[in-house]
C-alpha cells in the first residue's frame, strides 16, 4: 500500500510530496493539497493526508500541533477505513514518542504513551494485509522497546518485508538490514552484523542507490574491522574515500575515521594521524555528534595531532 492518490480528482501520491530532510517544506506541500482533497469528497485520502501533516509537524518538534491535526483526522475516520485507521495509530504513536534525545527526562513516559499506538498499528495492519504499514509499526516498536524486545520487533519487521510482494513494504529492507545489523554489532555478534550489512549492500546495489550503497559498504567495512579482518576493512574504506571524492558530494568524515582506525589497528599510527585529523575537521562540525559523542571526537583530535 502506498500513501494514496485519487485518480479521478488527480490528487497526488502523498509519498511524492515527502522530503524528510525538510519537514517544514513537506508540511507546506501537504497543506497545499488539503483544499482539493476536502473538495474531492475522498475522506480516506483526506484523513491520511492529515496524518502526514501531523508527522511533518512532529518532525519539526511541534507535538501539540501534531496531536491537534491527528484529532482532526480522527474525526473523519470510520471503522471501515482500514488503512486510515493504521496511519492514525502509527502517527499518533510517533507524535507521542517525539524525536529521541539523549538524557530526555520524559523519554520513558513518551515511550509508554507511544507503545500502545504502535501495537495497535501493527495489529490493524496485519489484519488488513497492509505489509508496508506493518513493517513500519514493527520498526517503530523496535526503536522504543528495550533491547531484547526491540530485536524481536526488528526481526518481525524484516520477515514481513522479505515475504511481501508489495514494493513499498520491501523498501523497508534497506533501513532494517542497517538497523538490525547495528543491533547485532552492539551486542558483539559481528558475524550476524556482517551478514545483515552485506544484505544491505545487495539491496542498495539492486536499486542503483549510489549514496546509500556507499553507506552500506561502509557498514560492511566497520563490521570487518570488528572481526579483525583489517586488510579487507581498510581496502573498502580506501575505495569509499575515492568514490566520495569523485561524487562531488561533501566529504564523509566517517570514512576518514574508519581509515584511521584500520591503520591504527594495523600498527601504522603515523599513517593514521592525518586521517584522524581529517575526520575531526569534518565531524566536529556535526552538532549532534559533538553533544552525543564528545569523547569520540576528542580521541580523533588527540590521535590526529602531530607529535
Amino acid at each position: 500500500m502506498t500513501l494514496p492518490a485519487h485518480a479521478q480528482s488527480k490528487l497526488p501520491d502523498l509519498d511524492t510530496l515527502w522530503n524528510f530532510d525538510d519537514p517544514a517544506a513537506s508540511e507546506a506541500k501537504f497543506r497545499a493539497v488539503l483544499p482539493d482533497a476536502k473538495a474531492s469528497g475522498d475522506v480516506t485520502y483526506t484523513a491520511i493526508l492529515l496524518t502526514q501533516i501531523a508527522r511533518a509537524q512532529g518532525l519539526q518538534e511541534r507535538s501539540e500541533a501534531a496531536h491537534r491535526t491527528l484529532d482532526e483526522a480522527q474525526a473523519l475516520v470510520r471503522d471501515d477505513m482500514k488503512a486510515a485507521r493504521v496511519w492514525l495509530a502509527l502517527e499518533r504513536g510517533r507524535a507521542f514518542n517525539g524525536i529521541p534525545r539523549d538524557n530526555d527526562p520524559d523519554a520513558t513516559s513518551k515511550r509508554a504513551k507511544a507503545r500502545p499506538c504502535f501495537v495497535q498499528a501493527w495489529e490493524l495492519a496485519r489484519a488488513a494485509g497492509e505489509d508496508q504499514l506493518a513493517a513500519d509499526a514493527a520498526h517503530m516498536l523496535g526503536i522504543i522497546e528495550p533491547p531484547e524486545e526491540a530485536l524481536a520487533w526488528g526481526l518481525r519487521a524484516m520477515e514481513v518485508a522479505e515475504k511481501s510482494s508489495d514494493p513499498k513494504a520491501r523498501r523497508w529492507l534497506g533501513p532494517l538490514y542497517n538497523n538490525l545489523g547495528w543491533t547485532y554489532h552492539d551486542r558483539g555478534d559481528y558475524e550476524k552484523a556482517l551478514d545483515l550489512f552485506q544484505r544491505g549492500v545487495a539491496f542498495r546495489k539492486e536499486r542503483g542507490q549510489a549514496k546509500e550503497l556507499r553507506i552500506a559498504r561502509w557498514t560492511v567495512g566497520r563490521a570487518l574491522r570488528s572481526l579483525k579482518r583489517l586488510d579487507e576493512a581498510l581496502a573498502i574504506q580506501r575505495d569509499l574515500e575515492k568514490e566520495w571524492a569523485a561524487s562531488g558530494e561533501p566529504q564523509d568524515g566517517y570514512v576518514f575515521e574508519e581509515l584511521a582506525e584500520c591503520l591504527l589497528a594495523l600498527g601504522r599510527a603515523e599513517e593514521s594521524r592525518p586521517w584522524f585529523a581529517k575526520a575531526f575537521e569534518v565531524l566536529s562540525k556535526d552538532e549532534w555528534l559533538a553533544k552525543s559523542e564528545a569523547p569520540r571526537l576528542e580521541r580523533m583530535r588527540e590521535l590526529g595531532t602531530k607529535r
